[in-house]
């Protein structure tokens, strides 16, 4: 058998120290839900796809209540802008900057992300 065949699973990828890194399976993100993804030096990472299949990446870590759990927060769109509400006090942060919408001084860690 062919070991190329053998590897049909897109993955997702996040921007890291210069480095694409491997974080999950593309199959495991439905629009509007996120999943937790833990990187090698321990961060957790919110993962998220949107409608149109693209693939946005924040730190999981709700600043307001030092919780992580962004990745299971609901997603949505103010003014041209993806966001995540946290599902504890619902500040909701972009998807693509990580900067809060309701306290434009705190902000979480953004990733690139990419499927492969």
């Amino acid at each position: 058998m062919d070991p190329a065949a053998l590897d049909l699973t897109t993955r997702v990828e996040i921007l890291v120290n210069g480095a694409w890194i491997p974080v999950c399976d593309a199959s495991l993100l439905v629009p509007g839900r996120g999943v937790a993804v833990l990187l090698p030096d321990g961060r957790q990472v919110a993962v998220f796809s949107d409608r149109h299949g693209r693939v946005h990446a924040i730190g999981n870590r709700d600043p307001f209540t030092g919780a992580f759990v962004l990745s299971r927060g609901l997603t949505g769109s103010a003014g041209g802008r993806l966001y995540v509400a946290s599902p504890l006090l619902k500040q909701r942060f972009d998807l693509t900057t990580g900067e809060c919408l309701e306290d434009d001084s705190v902000s979480v860690p953004a990733y690139s992300a990419r499927t492969n």
